[in-house]
């Protein structure tokens, strides 16, 4: 016989929101490829650009900050290369770990979506409430704090 662990008030709340932001996590991709597009990108590597736009860093580097796996940002960032997006470069640090960097087509797309990011973000923004986003952001550092210890 299987023994079942009931929810709860809190657990059932926190299943609730895990539910709403794979939703909205989808929804948000989906808005990213339509607000990436045009510059050629997909929200995937955009979001390594972002990255990368603070400095050169490896692949491993972009993962952690991103929350993903090695081989899926080695992946995109083969592409970004392959598209002349982005390059390889040497490591001083390690020979192994190449640097993925910037080149200035990738930063000509990524500006590109950003304006387009900061228009979009800005009318979406327009129907919220202010503290309820603060709330929320607050909220949701809080529950990844928790979760990377």
């Amino acid at each position: 016989m299987r023994h079942v662990v009931a929810l709860t008030a809190r657990g059932a709340e926190f299943t609730e929101l895990l539910v709403e932001v794979f939703r909205v996590n989808g929804l948000l991709l989906a808005a990213g490829d339509r607000l990436a597009a045009p510059a050629g990108l997909t929200s995937a590597r955009w979001q390594v650009l972002g990255v990368v736009d603070h400095g050169p860093c490896t692949v491993a580097a972009v993962a952690r900050t991103m929350g993903l796996t090695r081989q899926a940002v080695r992946q995109t960032a083969v592409g970004l290369v392959r598209e002349g997006m982005a390059e390889f470069r040497d490591n001083p640090a390690d020979r192994r770990a190449r640097l993925l960097a910037l080149t200035p087509r990738g930063r000509s797309a990524l500006r590109r979506v950003e304006r387009a990011q900061a228009a979009w973000a800005n009318e979406t923004a327009d129907r919220v409430p202010l503290d309820d986003l603060r709330a929320a952001c607050g909220t949701l550092r809080d529950l990844a704090d928790l979760l990377e210890r």
